[in-house]
C-alpha cells in the first residue's frame, strides 16, 4: 500500500526547481501554477535567495508547486487513482494533498495556496509571534511546558518532536526554562502558524476554500492534519470535496497532528512511503514513526526513476509508464 506525502513549509531551497525546469513539459507547468497563484515561481524556484524564499507569501506556493509538478513528472501522465492508496500533507503541504486526491486542479491548489499564504503573511506581520521546535524529552512533560509558557503545540509530529507557537516573550520563558532532556529550538519562521495568532488569516482564506469552484470529490483516501483520520462518505466513499475544503480552511488555526497521521498510515497497513519535492523532513519522521515502511523523499530528478520503483512495488501497478504530456493527468 502506497502512501503520497507532501511537505510543509521550511523544505524550500535556494534554486531548487533548476533542475526540474530541464525536464519536458515542466516549464508549461509552472508557468500555469504561477498564473493561478500571481506568483513568478520560476523567479524564485531558481534565482531567489534564501531570505526571498523564507516568505510566507512565496514559500507556501512554492512548495505546493514544487510537490506537484514533481508528481506529474514521475507519474507521466497516469492518474494518481489506481496508483496512489492514501495521501496527506504536512502543513501547507495539505494544499498539495488535495490537487494529489483530486479534489482540486494543480492550478486550483496554487491558486488556493497563494491566497492562504497572503493572508498568514499578513496575519504574522500583524503581531510579532513565532514558532520554536521542542526536541525529545516526555511527551506529557513537553505539552505541560509549553501549556505552562502560555503557547500552543502548533506541530505534534511524532518521533519526539513538538513545535511550540506564540507571543516572541512566551517562546523566551520556554527557551530558559525548557522540559527535561530536551533541545529548543527557534524556528525561522514569521508567525505562530496554526494557533489563534492565525484567526485573521482563517477568515480571509475561509471564503476562498469553502467556495472553490470546480472541486470533486477525492478519488482516494485523503487523511486530514487535524486528527490523522480519513474523509469517509462521498460519491467515491473518501469524503466529499466541501469536507476536504473546510478541512483546509480550519487548518490555519488549527494544531498539525502528524503523530496522528503517522499512526493512521501505520493501521492502514502503508508499506511504501513516498515524500514528494522538496522531501526530506517527513520521509525522516517516517523512519523513526513508522518502523518497516519504504520511504523515498524526491529532491531532485535524479529521484524520479527510484519514485517510480517505489510505486510499483508498493501500489501493485505496472511498470510501464503512459508516454503523455508532465501534467496531463487531473
Amino acid at each position: 500500500m502506497l502512501a503520497v506525502v507532501c511537505p510543509g513549509q521550511g523544505s524550500q531551497t535556494p534554486g531548487m526547481l533548476s533542475p526540474w525546469l530541464e525536464l519536458p513539459g515542466v516549464p508549461d507547468l509552472l508557468a500555469a501554477a504561477s498564473q493561478a497563484a500571481q506568483t513568478d515561481l520560476v523567479a524564485h524556484g531558481t534565482t531567489s535567495d534564501a531570505d526571498t524564499i523564507r516568505d510566507t507569501a512565496v514559500a507556501q506556493p512554492l512548495i505546493v508547486a514544487s510537490s506537484l509538478l514533481s508528481l506529474r513528472v514521475i507519474l507521466d501522465g497516469r492518474e494518481t487513482a489506481g496508483l496512489v492508496d492514501v495521501t496527506a500533507g504536512h502543513s501547507v503541504g495539505e494544499l498539495a494533498a488535495a490537487a494529489v486526491a483530486g479534489v482540486v486542479s494543480d492550478a486550483g491548489a496554487a491558486g488556493l495556496v497563494s491566497v492562504r499564504a497572503r493572508a498568514m503573511a499578513q496575519a504574522a506581520a500583524a503581531t510579532p509571534s513565532g514558532m520554536s521546535a521542542v526536541v525529545g524529552g516526555r511527551p506529557d512533560d513537553v505539552l505541560a511546558a509549553i501549556e505552562a509558557a502560555g503557547l500552543w503545540p502548533a506541530n505534534v509530529n511524532g518521533a519526539g518532536q513538538v513545535v511550540a507557537a506564540g507571543a516572541l516573550e512566551d517562546l523566551a520563558k520556554l527557551s530558559d526554562n525548557p522540559p527535561e532532556r530536551t533541545r529548543v529550538i527557534p524556528l525561522q519562521v514569521a508567525g505562530a502558524f496554526h494557533t489563534p495568532f492565525m484567526d485573521s488569516a482563517r477568515k480571509e482564506f475561509e471564503p476562498a476554500a469553502i467556495d472553490f469552484e470546480g472541486a470533486a470529490d477525492p478519488v482516494l483516501p485523503f487523511l486530514a492534519d487535524l486528527d490523522g483520520t480519513a474523509y469517509t462518505g462521498g460519491s467515491h466513499g473518501h469524503g466529499s470535496a466541501a469536507d476536504v475544503l473546510s478541512n483546509l480552511a480550519g487548518q490555519v488555526t488549527a494544531p498539525v497532528r502528524w503523530d496522528l497521521v503517522m499512526e493512521t498510515l501505520a493501521a492502514r497497513g502503508v508499506t511504501g512511503l513516498l515524500e514528494l519535492a522538496p522531501g526530506g523532513v517527513l520521509t525522516g519522521l517516517a523512519k523513526r514513526g513508522l518502523k518497516g515502511v519504504e520511504t523515498l523523499a524526491v529532491k531532485s530528478p535524479d529521484d524520479v526513476d527510484a519514485a517510480r520503483g517505489l510505486i510499483a512495488r508498493h501500489s501493485g501497478a505496472g511498470t510501464e509508464p503512459v508516454v503523455t504530456t508532465p501534467g496531463a493527468a487531473q
